[in-house]
């Protein structure tokens, strides 16, 4: 049976996503919360050694701060169950599943759960796409497998469609084009099954929640708990917790929405490795509860180490 401390841990930090940066800012976050917490740490780049050097390592556990494709779209998850070494967060179908913001659109509007209509676009056949006959603009566009609102692009006139289009296809293969919801933002994390206080994210300089606003110091201001009716909160937590088990989420996750004026929330997506960072929104929704950014880190070990008992039995 593994120790629920002291326990020897792998942090799986970079890779080659376009977050990396705020990928070793997360693993470098939660390796001090490790040290504070009396765990054997260490870390490690995921890499093309990466099998080498875990192997190495050969950890009880590895908590996976990677952001982006990589990371949150079950690659990792997947050689680390090959391997059997077991880690925070969901496992590889649901991360998969997460990532791809088309097919879990899809799932969500099967379930008639809300979420803003949209149309996929493939850009790899060298001919950009007209406007969608469906959708009026403004739209959204953004990737279909991406985070942090990398790629994200409010489109209100047909040539920001056309210069959109073209930027896009230089990085991205496909691109939703999704309605253009006007409200307030919020999000709501899960921590195990229970879903926490609801936070409002208000940028400071930027029309949305880009990248700069997520992670920049000023770039946003988060009120938690938000200052709504208790209602909307408990719509937007149910809402929450019923992303989070329709797509067979596990420890953590944070889903985002937009409330527009008639009260009605709309979820945007879903997050299955939260950012760790100074200027994250897990962190604070946990502390709202007065959970420290250690006690969090430390019960996603417990977490993974709980299946690795279970494994054991077996």
């Amino acid at each position: 049976m593994v120790s629920m401390k002291k326990a020897k841990v792998a942090v799986v930090m970079g890779g080659s996503s376009a977050e990396r940066e705020i990928s070793i800012q997360t693993g470098s976050g939660v390796m001090r919360a490790l040290a504070s917490l009396g765990y054997e740490a260490q870390s490690l780049d995921y890499d093309r050694r990466f099998i080498d050097n875990i192997r190495e390592i050969a950890p009880e556990v590895v908590f996976i701060a990677l952001h982006g494709p990589g990371g949150e779209d079950g690659q990792v998850q997947a050689l680390l169950d090959y391997l059997g070494i077991p880690y925070q967060g969901s496992g590889v179908e649901a991360s998969a599943l997460a990532m791809d913001k088309h097919m879990t659109k899809k799932l969500l509007a099967a379930e008639g759960l809300p979420t803003a209509a949209w149309d996929l676009f493939d850009l790899s056949g060298g001919t950009l796409p007209l406007l969608p006959g469906s959708l009026d603009l403004p739209l959204v566009i953004k990737p279909r497998f991406e985070g942090s609102a990398l790629g994200v692009n409010i489109v209100k006139t047909h040539e920001q469609w056309t210069s959109a289009m073209l930027n896009a296809a230089k990085t991205y293969s496909q691109i939703l084009a999704e309605e253009y919801l006007e409200g307030r933002e919020f999000t709501v994390a899960i921590l195990g099954e229970e879903a926490l206080p609801v936070i409002e994210i208000s940028p400071n300089a930027d029309e949305f929640y880009t990248f700069e606003a997520k992670y920049a110091p000023g770039g946003s201001t988060h009120t938690v708990p938000a200052k709504i009716d208790e209602d909307l909160a408990a719509r937007m937590q149910m809402l929450a917790l019923s992303v989070h088990r329709l797509l067979g989420l596990r420890d953590y996750s944070r889903t985002d929405f937009i409330v527009r004026k008639d009260g009605r929330p709309h979820i945007l997506e879903v997050n299955t490795l939260p950012g760790m960072t100074p200027t994250s929104l897990m962190p604070d929704a946990s502390a709202a509860l007065g959970i420290s950014y250690e006690a969090l880190v430390d019960r996603l070990i417990s977490y993974a180490l709980s299946r690795a008992e279970v494994r054991d039995v077996a």
